[in-house]
């Protein structure tokens, strides 16, 4: 352990990442840029050429920031880069510390779906080795670190004990495992991996030690936590919470607006209050990676110790069926304009699932092209961020963003604005004065062809 730590320390022990999405890469380029030699893996091949020509597949993430991850702190030559992404996990072998950062969606039956995390901790297994640290940072129910990734390892290195009968692998003592939660917000401009406090559970004292050693040579603040499970049920506990407000504020916005008081104007009042009160925002739906899946991690596990999590469920719910209500408010606003839905040309502003990024991970903008595109409307889309609607685990649209003009925004019968971005916010005239009628989730717009929904 003391051998591990002091290389964590003077930064020569290499950093391995698996997953380079939207949370293993600016983990990577973090790790690179504070000195440590960082090995990239990822099973998607067009990533790593891309990443190593020193280019960006995620818009916020700059490709300066690529290039200076790729070279010795200071910045000298590619020769001495500190930053390479690969598919060989051979490469793992020559790691000294693992962290995993792949996906962990739901199932159909809205179940945890681990076979990333299984796939990604069997192929560890091929290359393990005494001494390393394993951390797993992919948002997942209260034991999974003990139950799944711990007997894999120790399976591993049973089978390095059958080689060599002198061999005696313990973890806390000859590798270290442990569970961070990622606390990734996509282009936050107050807060990025550095500055987020970083909260850590081992399996052993040991494997909390270590990985702790690691986080604090690039983030401003660990927070040691006494398992992995504590560890787990943080991340849960703050997007469960998150996911219940934002419901509660859903809710809230469908009373509100049947007693003809606006929900923001509401929300806006409410906020002066210094204490005992925190805003969040109704809007068309949940997205991201994290609200609209992690309840549901904890809700499944819940099942095995006999407790029903009502709350969450009806958060869930809520929250679920606003892309419907939205579409209902669509319908209404056609209606007093003696339009049907079905044969009317809709125009969605925002195809991610926040403002100005190009994250469409569980984006509602989704749902609502699904919806629309059922009951028989004419569904097209304009995302500054998102030039194409590639192909996702749900939907398999083939559509490209259209431009903004007095023209086209006149030629559709309904311009419904799903995501906030800043470009909209801009061209607010462009889009107000040219359009028909405008359904807005968000808050955006004024005048009297906007309704709000």
């Amino acid at each position: 352990m003391n051998s591990l730590i002091s290389k964590i320390k003077d930064k020569s022990a290499v950093v391995g990442v698996i997953g380079l999405g939207y949370v293993g890469l600016p983990l990577s380029l973090e790790f690179a840029s504070k000195g440590f030699n960082v090995i990239g893996f990822d099973v998607d091949e067009r990533k790593i050429p891309l990443l190593n020509s020193g280019k960006s597949y995620i818009k916020h993430i700059s490709e300066d920031r690529i290039k200076f991850a790729r070279r010795q702190s200071g910045g000298k030559s590619v020769d001495s880069r500190k930053f390479e992404a690969t598919t060989d996990f051979s490469r793992l072998s020559s790691c000294d510390a693992i962290i995993i950062c792949v996906p962990t969606p739901l199932n159909e039956r809205r179940e945890p779906e681990l076979k990333y995390v299984i796939e990604t901790a069997t192929t560890i297994q091929k290359y393990l080795k005494k001494g390393q640290l394993v951390i797993l940072e992919s948002t997942t129910y209260p034991g999974t670190t003990e139950e799944i990734l711990l007997p894999m390892f120790q399976e591993a290195f049973s089978v390095q004990r059958t080689a060599n009968s002198n061999s005696e692998f313990k973890v806390g003592y000859d590798f270290y495992l442990a569970f961070s939660p990622e606390r990734e917000d996509p282009n936050n401009p107050k807060y990025n991996i550095a500055t987020i406090p970083k909260v850590v559970g081992g399996v052993t004292d040991n494997c909390l030690k270590v990985a702790q050693a690691l986080y604090d040579q690039v983030i401003i603040k660990t927070v040691p936590v006494s398992s992995t499970r504590v560890a787990e049920a943080t991340k849960l506990l703050e997007n469960i919470y998150r996911s219940v407000n934002i419901a509660l504020v859903n809710e809230l916005k469908i009373v509100f607006q049947r007693m003809d008081i606006d929900i923001w104007e509401v929300i806006e009042a409410a906020k002066t209050k210094p204490f005992g009160f925190n805003a969040f925002y109704p809007g068309p739906g949940l997205g991201g990676h994290c609200i609209p899946i992690d309840p549901f991690y904890l809700t499944w596990k819940a099942r095995e110790f006999d407790i029903n999590t009502r709350f969450i469920e009806l958060a869930g719910e809520v929250n679920t069926n606003q892309p419907y209500y939205v579409v209902q408010k669509v319908v209404e606003a056609l209606n007093k304009k003696g339009k049907e839905l079905k044969g009317s040309k809709v125009l969605i502003l925002g195809a991610s699932y926040k403002k100005n990024i190009d994250d469409m991970r569980e984006s509602p903008s989704l749902k609502l092209i699904e919806i629309l595109k059922d009951k028989g409307a004419e569904v097209n889309y304009n995302d500054p961020f998102v030039p194409k609607l590639l192909p996702t685990r749900k939907y398999k649209f083939n559509m490209n963003s259209v431009s903004l003009t007095s023209s086209r925004l006149a030629s559709y019968d309904l311009i419904l604005l799903c995501t906030d971005h800043d470009y909209y916010k801009e061209n607010s005239s462009l889009i107000t004065q040219n359009s028909k009628l405008i359904i807005d989730t968000r808050n955006v717009f004024n005048g009297e062809n906007v309704y709000k929904a």
